[in-house]
């Protein structure tokens, strides 16, 4: 729990933006944006559908020393994932880029014949870090599809290890012993939770889920977790208001497996770039120099395989 009192004025001397996305609306399909009759965890995109490009990010990040971003994929055209990837490092090897994003996290989809083909391609470029396919998008499908569930799914996912990719795991407490059924055949793979495994449910038994879920994951050493996406339920949330959900992260998998993230432009529904790192500064302005360095940039590098 942040101290009483405690301001913004110690910030880690740098940041590396675990997660944050880019879209080009005029050049690549993202059908939750722009096709009117997609669901979203998002609820209201209206202000999401415009061009979000690296010169708009790095104005949103002013003058944060931010030195390194994880781009991770925007719900692209699944139909088409590396065309994103392509887009993406092609934005990176800009100069004016400043070399953002130097991480790209692509979609691939394991159930698809091709998949491996797609990893191929997704390897091609020089960014390519790691897979997120969100877990959770088709749940409301009829009938109900989950990826952990699909045998071909699951029979294709040690492809990761065979092309050094790390994977962004997105979903719903409610499908956590599928998913650390996942993480125990996989020990080579590299996990990484979004969100803080999306506490969604507020109810006292949603609650009681997500925080099993939280120590069945944290048991395994090649998981880590991303302390970010609270706008999704808490629009006006600030560092008193994150701390049961922070201090049961840090808890069950300590800092040196934790890592800060934006979730930038989703986020910025309703705070500024500015003001989410505000929250972080002053949250962890107690923890040690150590602590927040691991928090703020190095644990992000060391996952993400970014030289910084």
């Amino acid at each position: 729990m942040p101290r009483a009192g405690e301001a913004d004025v110690i910030p880690a001397p740098r940041i590396v933006d675990a997660h944050f996305h880019l879209w080009n609306l005029d050049e690549n399909y993202y059908p939750w944006l722009v096709d009117h009759d997609r669901k979203s965890l998002v609820g209201d995109v209206s202000t999401l559908r415009r061009n979000y490009l690296v010169a708009d990010y790095l104005r949103d990040a002013g003058s944060l020393n931010v030195v390194a971003g994880v781009h991770i994929q925007a719900e692209h055209d699944h139909r088409d994932p590396v065309r994103e990837t392509r887009w993406l490092q092609r934005v990176a090897d800009d100069k004016a880029s400043r070399g953002f994003p130097q991480a790209i996290v692509a979609d691939a989809d394991f159930a698809r014949a091709d998949v491996e083909a797609i990893l191929e391609q997704h390897c091609a470029f020089a960014n390519t870090r790691g897979v997120r396919h969100a877990l959770h998008r088709r749940l409301d499908q009829t009938p109900p599809y989950d990826p952990l569930l699909d045998p071909a799914w699951t029979r294709n996912f040690p492809l990761l290890r065979t092309y050094g990719l790390s994977f962004d795991l997105q979903l719903f407490p409610q499908q956590a012993a599928a998913a650390v059924a996942l993480v125990r055949a996989n020990p080579d793979v590299q996990f990484i939770l979004t969100h803080a495994a999306m506490p969604f449910a507020r109810d006292a038994g949603g609650r009681a889920l997500w925080r099993r879920c939280i120590r069945d994951y944290a048991a395994h050493p090649n998981v880590a977790i991303k302390i970010s996406g609270f706008g999704g339920y808490d629009p006006a949330w600030n560092a008193e208001s994150i701390d049961p959900i922070v201090s049961e992260v840090i808890e069950a998998f300590t800092p040196a497996r934790c890592i800060l993230a934006s979730n930038y432009p989703v986020e910025g529904i309703v705070k500024s770039y500015a003001e989410i790192w505000s929250v972080f500064f002053r949250y962890f302005a107690a923890y040690s120099a150590d602590e927040r360095e691991m928090l703020f940039w190095r644990n992000a590098a060391r996952f993400y395989r970014l030289r910084i």
